[in-house]
């Protein structure tokens, strides 16, 4: 009856004895928590990963295009004006007329302006009439000069014998005196005729002057002759009608409006940041806001000087327009070609940003951890959106990239790209 109690006495103090005395048994019979945790991070169970889909995305090489926002311009836009005062002779064309380069567009009244031409006609025939004239006074003066000069020379010859003479007491004085007065009227002569000669020659020149002066009146009588018959510089639209009949048109007086739409320009403006993706002659496509009308066409001009207000560049582009359906001041949605670019095409939804605000996505890397990859959007488009920055080959979450940070590791079911 007393054995039982005393066996359970003697297991109470083996227990405590291991309990309390040597617990090396106990630790090695439970695990230090440490290594616990250890072994759940090396062996980690796949159902407590976070599971995410990814999308195996390769790079396209796509034309990277610049786009803006732009409006039609007239190739040309002229006010013709009148260069003289005159009363309008002809009927006015009306606005919206096709009018061929030299058409007339304004007949004016010519006055007296035919009388002018006429008496500066007249004058430049006298002023060839006077250089004629001179002309012919020169061979005269030159005989009279010759005529002058040869007796300048018999006076001289003259003079040497009265001197000789005189020496040797073979002539008077008076001889002497009368040879040596006839060698100065022969030099006077001679001085007469050389200025006859030379007034001869200055009345050419006057003859000259005349004709360039009488010259001049006619052509600038003809010109105002011409200023009455008002052209079309350039084939067009009439943009207003032409001057009334019988309205009087003083100098500078507007005769019309002419519109040139083919070609048609699209004027658009580039920002810095994208000016050096623009390029002379690239292609562009272009959609008019009304209508929807597709336009082709190519860069002409691109500036070299920033506005200095909105720092962009101005941008002009040539669009054929034969049957002038485009109209000047259109607005349109312009597409301008540019080298191409490897992007990927994936899903907006697939955008994120990271602690920094940078735009990107969250892609998985080889061992299943998530990478943070900044990207930049190149275009949006109704499959998707285009982005450059990223690897040739990435994985990229498309769900679930909101509930995971980098570095976190994920289990990963892949799904078809659909581009």
């Amino acid at each position: 009856m007393r054995l039982f109690p005393i066996l359970l006495a003697a297991l109470v103090a083996i227990g405590f004895y291991f309990l309390v005395i040597d617990r090396s048994w106990t630790q090695a019979a439970s695990p230090d928590p440490s290594e616990t945790e250890e072994i759940e991070a090396t062996e980690e169970d796949p159902d407590s990963l976070i599971r995410v889909v990814v999308q195996k995305s390769q790079a396209q090489n796509i034309n990277s295009a610049v786009i803006l926002r732009g409006q039609t311009q007239a190739a040309r836009t002229v006010e013709i004006r009148a260069e003289t005062s005159a009363t309008v002779l002809s009927e006015p064309l009306r606005k919206g007329a096709f009018v061929e380069a030299g058409d007339i567009m304004c007949q004016l009244e010519p006055g007296t302006r035919p009388a002018v031409l006429a008496e500066a006609r007249a004058k430049l025939i006298e002023a060839r009439a006077m250089r004629i004239e001179a002309d012919s006074r020169i061979p005269e003066a030159r005989a009279r000069l010759a005529e002058a000069q040869a007796g300048l020379a018999e006076a001289r010859v003259n003079e040497n014998a009265a001197e000789r003479l005189s020496e040797d007491g073979f002539a008077s004085e008076t001889r002497l005196k009368n040879a040596q007065a006839a060698v100065a009227s022969a030099e006077a002569a001679v001085e007469t005729a050389n200025a006859g000669l030379i007034a001869s020659q200055s009345g050419i020149q006057a003859g000259e002057a005349g004709i360039e002066t009488a010259a001049a009146a006619v052509a600038a009588a003809q010109k105002e002759i011409e200023r009455l018959e008002i052209r079309a510089p350039f084939s067009g639209l009439l943009e207003t009608d032409t001057a009334e009949l019988g309205s009087l048109l003083q100098q500078g007086s507007l005769c019309a409006t002419v519109l040139q739409l083919d070609p048609i320009k699209l004027v658009a403006f580039v920002p810095e940041t994208e000016v050096n993706r623009v390029e002379v002659d690239a292609p562009v496509g272009a959609r008019l806001a009304a209508g929807g009308d597709q336009l082709q066409g190519n860069v002409t001009f691109l500036s070299r000087s920033a506005d200095e207000t909105t720092r962009t560049f101005r941008v002009e582009i040539s669009i054929p327009n034969p049957n002038l359906r485009i109209r000047d001041g259109q607005t349109a949605e312009i597409v301008i070609g540019s080298e191409g670019a490897p992007a990927h095409l994936l899903p907006a939804s697939a955008l994120t940003l990271n602690d920094d605000g940078t735009l990107g996505i969250r892609a998985v890397d080889e061992n299943s951890q998530v990478v943070f990859q900044p990207v930049t959007l190149l275009r949006d488009t109704t499959e998707g959106v285009w982005l450059s920055g990223l690897p040739d080959d990435v994985n990229v979450v498309v769900v679930g990239q909101e509930y995971v940070t980098e570095g976190i590791k994920v289990a990963a079911t892949f799904r078809e790209q659909t581009q």
